[in-house]
């Protein structure tokens, strides 16, 4: 029950802020939504060894999502500075993995909310897809694999999820796709619209069993407690942080507006 009232509340606000709300509001979500993954990636990149606090994230994270040009210098930048900053750990051996971890925490975190901003000033419509062809998906893979679910997809990583249901949550994704794009952004012709939507969502699963595997490794059950019935908030956008940047880079290869 907790699960559907907080979907309740949660997916209109995120239609509202994508679809309708003024640029400061969505920036100032984006930016929120950002942290709040941040900071709970921190939390399990802990587990692992990581020598760092997730306010030390806060500066290079929220530049490299906001600042939409020369990410490669910003990028390198902000390596530059962490393996400085990294020789303070107690422990030298801490040094690398610590570095490490944070830094494929911002292109995991920062980079997938930096492409949603790009995704949003292409189109708002290209965004919302991005975000809810795995939700759709979700819904889809939950019945179908409950029902008739046999074969593990990844037992060691997820041992809930099943190949029927990664069919379906295909198969739901490129139905919807193809309705969402079709009617908002009608240039984008019916082939294009399911390859997109499929790979947005094969993407999206990818990203599910990462940040599974991740918990699994660090040994917790949830990245958080913020959303009731769903964990964390990294537990609730982990597909999308794959499936943003996939979309993003497919319509920049495609051309698409």
């Amino acid at each position: 029950m907790k699960r559907v009232v907080t979907s309740l509340l949660l997916i209109p606000t995120i239609i509202w802020i994508v679809l309708f709300s003024p640029d400061t509001i969505f920036t100032a979500a984006t930016c929120v939504f950002a942290g709040l993954c941040w900071f709970e990636y921190a939390g399990i990149a802990a587990h692992y060894g990581a020598r760092f606090r997730a306010a030390q994230g806060w500066i290079p994270g929220f530049a490299f999502l906001l600042i939409q040009r020369d990410e490669t210098l910003l990028l390198m930048m902000i390596a530059l500075g962490v393996l400085m900053l990294s020789m303070r750990c107690s422990d030298l051996k801490d040094a690398f993995p610590t570095a490490g971890l944070f830094l494929v925490g911002m292109l995991y975190v920062f980079g997938a909310w930096r492409s949603a901003i790009a995704l949003h000033t292409r189109n708002e419509y290209w965004l919302l897809f991005a975000l809810t062809i795995n939700w759709i998906g979700d819904t889809a893979a939950f019945y179908v694999g409950r029902a008739i679910g046999k074969h593990k997809l990844a037992p060691r990583v997820s041992p809930g999820k099943s190949w029927e249901g990664a069919i379906a949550s295909l198969t739901g994704a490129a139905v919807y796709g193809v309705f969402l794009l079709r009617w908002a952004i009608p240039a984008v012709e019916l082939p294009v619209a399911i390859s997109i939507a499929v790979a947005g969502n094969a993407a999206g699963q990818l990203g599910d069993l990462v940040e599974s595997a991740l918990k699994r490794g660090a040994g917790v059950k949830d990245s958080g407690t913020l959303l009731p019935g769903h964990g964390g908030w990294l537990d609730r956008l982990d597909s999308s942080l794959f499936s943003m940047p996939a979309v993003h880079l497919l319509i920049s290869l495609l051309g698409l507006q």
